[in-house]
């Protein structure tokens, strides 16, 4: 059988675009029993280096609509809709959940990631639900609304350290992801508890670069390249703006996370 043929034979349809390939399946929602017809990415292209918070790069970037699956009946929204856990139907059934899902004035995409959130936090998955949150983040970000990303960025980091306690991959994380929300204080004081360790090559230039936009006011996005000169830190193309100073999501990194992106940069120096 042809690979043009296969998606045929699995009753899906596909195409093909930049981002990759996006299929087409209809699903059964495992809270439910309703049957919706949902995209997913089969793959994509190569993607240049995540920003310093693991918002993955081109092309994985532009597939964000791709990475969950709500159902357009009772709005469970998880990676793949004919998987729930015991406690999953529950949760959304129950107020807060219905509440979300009617709250209008959040950007829909944002807002399924945050039903996905409140989905892990009910059931105990702390660190997952902040890495769901965040990526809200990212889609205000996108759509220009600022207090709803600070407050979203807010709470990731809470919820990281409610969970278990956050290693230090997570740690470097928190400490860009309060300095995007302005929370220069608090970035501060999370770069100096790193710095009282040792920090391996190059996490510690990562940590000196933040300190830097930590003193400058900088709250715009900067990619890991950026911390790693040569070439002079620029700006994340997608992010230039006039805010004075330094010139300009784990799994969906698309490389293994923060460390990994930064050894793959770190040897091409």
């Amino acid at each position: 059988m042809t690979r043009r043929a296969l998606p045929r034979a699995l009753g899906s349809s596909y195409r093909s675009d930049a981002m990759g390939n996006v299929g087409e399946t209809s699903i059964t929602c495992a809270v439910c029993g309703r049957e919706s017809r949902q995209r997913q990415v089969r793959g994509t292209g190569p993607a240049g280096p995540p920003d310093l918070d693991l918002r993955p790069g081109e092309t994985m970037r532009s597939t964000m609509a791709y990475w969950l699956q709500q159902c357009p009946t009772c709005g469970y929204a998880a990676p793949r809709l004919d998987e729930a856990g015991e406690p999953i139907p529950a949760v959304v059934a129950g107020g807060p959940y219905r509440a979300l899902l009617a709250e209008v004035s959040y950007p829909p995409l944002a807002r399924r990631f945050l039903c996905r959130a409140m989905i892990l936090e009910e059931t105990g998955e702390l660190h997952a639900a902040a890495e769901a949150t965040l990526q809200a983040a990212w889609v205000a970000d996108d759509t220009r609304k600022a207090d709803l990303a600070r407050e979203w960025r807010l709470t990731a980091v809470a919820l990281f350290r409610q969970g278990p306690a956050p290693d230090l991959e997570q740690q470097v994380r928190i400490v860009d992801i309060l300095r995007r929300a302005g929370e220069f204080g608090g970035a501060a004081a999370q770069a100096s508890a790193l710095e009282r360790g040792r920090l391996p090559e190059p996490v510690d230039r990562v940590v000196a670069f933040e300190r830097r936009l930590i003193a400058a006011g900088d709250v715009r996005a900067y990619s890991v390249a950026s911390a790693l000169p040569p070439p002079a830190a620029r700006p994340h193309v997608s992010h230039r703006g006039p805010t004075p100073g330094i010139p300009l999501t784990r799994g969906s990194a698309g490389g293994g996370g923060l460390f990994a992106a930064l050894r793959r940069l770190f040897r091409r120096r």
